[in-house]
């Protein structure tokens, strides 16, 4: 080909490239979408998302364009909701039309619409439904659920003296506590510590939890298209969590080789039980892929972020060890020594619920909350949301919504206290999500971080040799879950 040939092969290529441009510039022009940053063809904002800091980015994005706004995954639009007012407006007052469940691409292979967490419309509502039942039927069973809680925290307790006041990292002892509440719900059993396959199970949890937090997985989140075949770490994602399911459906063999149909063990019975009196229902989504998945989504939920929290509770007092003492006085006054703490105290305790409270705003575990999607054609705040688009209600910035809290950015436990030293509520306290997707295991939670919390500081004193800063505390908002830094903490006997 001649100079000539070449040139007009150029031209005629960059004309091409500016048609597309200009027919994609209109296209998203004319869909009264919220505002956002112009996208490109294919990529989308990916050029507005920092490499490996997506929370960070679309806070950014949002400082400039306001609280509802548009952002492109990939040729995908995704509505942003930033502050408590723009949350509370679509999970509640318009709580029917943001209640599906959005995408997640990093698991939506596995997943697919089915199980608790990512399933809609009618399915949703079954498994719901049936599941805060059955959770609230093992609070009033033989052993309540604060029952398993207080024995798990009282094995947590004997773990911690073995220590014996040497530095330690307390990540997998944490997991594996609060893991084992969530498995005897479920499983009807705990695991001993020393368990290798329990604890090669949890390795698998955190490994998930890393890797769609990474910028891998964050990548794949935004241009899947393009992710979905590139070799990387984030292709193990879903073979991961084909080992967690093999794990399930094993004890869900079990469990159907010894059920007793008139005395139900755990969770899964109760669903074996369920599957059985609706076989002859089609509309019933009581049915064993359903099953693996929603014991899937209990695990994942109940394990990682009440252990992150934990872990995060643990840090930050190392670093103020005055409110540390504060607590100890407050559980000598109404607990003592001389007996476990129940669920019955938190009401005589308000310095410990504000303190838990704001441990749980300032670590902000899952910043960008769990995506939703609207489920028709709605109106929000004059913009046109089509049915089916996914939305992020940022629980980030609703936590450190300066408008609700007074040092949003500074852990404060008087963010939760009155004049009085009683304890305060605030509308603006959501790191459960609200609305109709709120997490199902929210009471589960609340009452697995006092009882550990109060147990912990009811027999140890928190030391380490590292002077934290504030910027070791501080959450790192860089994808899905927010984890703290490694550390090291001494046990030491009170």
């Amino acid at each position: 080909m001649d100079i000539t040939g070449l040139g007009t092969l150029v031209l005629l290529l960059l004309i091409s490239c500016m048609a597309i441009y200009s027919t994609w510039r209109t296209m998203y022009r004319k869909r009264n979408l919220p505002p956002g940053p112009m996208p490109l063809p294919l990529i989308g904002n990916l050029l507005q998302i920092k490499r490996g800091e997506m929370v960070k980015s679309i806070i950014k994005v949002g400082n400039h364009y306001g609280p509802v706004y548009t952002l492109y995954f990939g040729s995908r639009p995704v509505i942003i909701l930033s502050g408590y007012q723009a949350v509370k407006e679509a999970l509640i007052d318009k709580g029917e039309e943001f209640s599906g469940r959005g995408r997640m691409v990093t698991v939506d292979k596995i997943f697919d619409g089915f199980g608790v967490v990512f399933s809609n419309g009618d399915r949703w509502k079954q498994l719901r439904r049936f599941s805060l039942m059955t959770l609230r039927n093992f609070g009033m069973g033989k052993r309540s659920i604060e029952e398993r809680i207080q024995e798990e925290a009282q094995c947590l307790q004997v773990e911690l003296s073995k220590y014996k006041e040497t530095p330690t990292d307390p990540r997998n002892i944490l997991v594996q506590a609060v893991s084992n509440v969530i498995c005897s719900v479920v499983f009807g059993n705990r695991f001993e510590y020393e368990d290798l396959k329990f604890l090669q199970l949890l390795t698998l949890f955190n490994e998930t939890f890393q890797l769609m937090s990474s910028t891998w997985g964050q990548l794949q989140e935004i241009i899947p298209f393009i992710m979905n075949c590139i070799p990387g770490p984030h292709q193990k994602i879903n073979p991961i969590i084909k080992r967690l399911l093999e794990f399930v459906s094993e004890r869900v063999k079990r469990n159907k080789e010894t059920i007793d149909l008139s005395s139900p063990r755990d969770y899964i019975d109760c669903f074996i039980i369920k599957m059985q009196q609706e076989n002859q229902n089609p509309m019933s989504e009581f049915h064993m892929k359903n099953l693996l998945l929603t014991v899937l989504n209990l695990f994942f939920a109940g394990t990682e972020t009440v252990s992150s929290t934990l872990r995060h509770g643990i840090l930050i007092l190392l670093k103020y060890p005055h409110i540390q003492e504060n607590l100890h006085k407050e559980i000598d006054l109404v607990v003592g020594r001389n007996r476990g703490p129940n669920i019955e105290d938190r009401s005589k305790m308000p310095y410990m619920d504000a303190v838990i409270h704001e441990i749980q705003r300032f670590s902000d575990i899952i910043p960008m909350n769990v995506p939703h999607s609207v489920i028709k054609d709605t109106t929000f705040r004059g913009y046109n949301i089509p049915k089916g688009t996914d939305v992020y209600p940022l629980l980030c910035s609703v936590l450190r919504d300066p408008t609700q809290f007074t040092t949003p950015d500074k852990f404060n436990p008087g963010h939760f206290l009155d004049n009085s030293g009683c304890f305060k509520k605030s509308d603006a306290f959501l790191p459960f999500s609200t609305g109709k997707r709120i997490c199902l295991g929210e009471g589960l939670a609340r009452m697995e971080l006092f009882l550990f919390f109060t147990t912990i500081l009811q027999n140890f004193t928190l030391c380490s040799k590292t002077q934290f800063t504030e910027s070791d505390i501080a959450p790192k908002m860089t994808g899905f879950v927010n984890v703290p830094i490694p550390y090291q903490v001494s046990f030491v006997p009170r």
